[in-house]
């Protein structure tokens, strides 16, 4: 992996990083195809409508189905999905700990039942590892302990503990597997927790940041915590994160969540959002949210978003888009995840080239004029 850093506008930037599949613009959302699949849409959406060069998929969820084993007797994830820029993959560690009613973090992994049919199964750091050896992402996440907040200073000083030495022994095993020619053209980033404790995150960051690993996220928010506590918890954490490597806020989030937390140096992001929300009827736009099942939508003829260059809003009303949302048609859900999905990434596209041109604080103003 190649990362460079083109620009900086206060402490918001813009970097190239280049994988073994596609070279990735930043500040970049990664769409998620949590089945190696972004719902509603195929691979042909996602590369030449959209645009996107890196999406992410899920090995908790792919290890159960098909079978992480399979997804390399068919190619890997480029071959299987027959998406060809770059995947990133998360560790499983997140849906091992929330999907499972069963979920038994320990000193070496995570013990979790299966959603599916209820088998028994074990995440160590280095399980995951092979697992996504297999599935062959371009960037791979490593196994962390995730903590639900609120929760006590006992749990997430166990939790940054476990982290670490997960951690150390996840690049160990990483770098001695390239040696062996395994994954050599595969990038590890390291998840740092600690909750909102600032005094946790320092020490989390300063450890973890220590070692080897080619990008670091923060892990750990927006899973409950109040949106003051999440920017406040990312502001202080960047401090301890090095320059000249990715930084990935993991599983965030709204629009306004990313312009805040690219103003304080992150880099890369995922979420369901854009998709889940596109399903339930509440597309985004450049002005705020819209609710397209609204009766006061029945006969507008204005597009989704007056603003809006994707294939959608260039085509169909926002009266058709209410009728299909009533009428359950398969096709809305298409429409709206393109439009959802083509609104962040334009988004992002659009902070970049404020960056590049040194004027992030007057777009973050404008961004939010036009939703007052």
């Amino acid at each position: 992996m190649e990362f460079t850093l083109e620009k900086t506008s206060g402490n918001a930037r813009a970097c190239i990083l280049k994988t073994a599949h596609s070279t990735i613009q930043t500040p970049v959302f990664m769409p998620v195809g949590t089945l190696g699949s972004v719902k509603a849409l195929d691979m042909n959406d996602v590369l030449n409508t959209l645009g996107a060069e890196i999406i992410l998929a899920n090995t908790y969820h792919m290890y159960l189905r098909p079978g992480d084993t399979t997804v390399a007797k068919m190619g890997k994830l480029h071959n299987f999905t027959k998406f060809p820029k770059s995947f990133l993959t998360d560790s499983g560690g997140f849906q091992a700990f929330s999907l499972s009613d069963i979920s038994k973090p320990k000193e070496n992994g995570i013990e979790f039942r299966s959603h599916i049919d209820g088998s028994k199964h074990f995440f160590t750091p280095k399980k995951v590892i092979d697992i996504q050896h297999n599935l062959g992402s371009d960037i791979m996440m490593i196994l962390d302990d995730l903590v639900a907040l609120p929760a006590t200073q006992e749990r997430i000083k166990l939790s940054i503990e476990r982290t670490t030495a997960w951690a150390e022994e996840s690049i160990e095993y990483f770098r001695a597997k390239q040696q062996e020619g395994v994954g050599v053209e595969q990038n590890i980033f390291a998840i740092i927790q600690g909750g909102t404790d600032k005094a946790f995150r320092t020490k989390s960051a300063t450890e973890l940041c220590a070692l080897d690993y080619d990008g670091f996220a923060i892990g750990g928010l927006s899973v409950g915590e109040l949106n003051n506590e999440m920017y406040d918890t990312v502001e202080h954490t960047v401090k301890y994160m090095p320059e000249d490597k990715p930084r990935y806020l993991m599983g965030v989030g709204t629009p306004e969540d990313l312009i805040e937390n690219i103003e304080r140096g992150i880099d890369m992001f995922d979420c369901v959002m854009p998709t889940r929300n596109a399903r339930n009827g509440t597309l985004f736009t450049s002005f705020g949210r819209i609710n397209i099942k609204g009766a006061k939508f029945k006969e507008d003829e204005a597009p989704i978003d007056p603003e809006c260059q994707c294939l959608t809003c260039q085509t169909y009303s926002r009266a058709y888009m209410n009728h299909l949302f009533r009428a359950r048609e398969i096709t809305y859900f298409r429409l709206a995840t393109i439009h959802n999905l083509h609104y962040y990434l334009n988004l992002m596209r659009e902070v970049r080239e404020a960056i590049l041109k040194d004027r992030f604080a007057e777009y973050k103003k404008e961004f939010y004029a036009k939703r007052a």
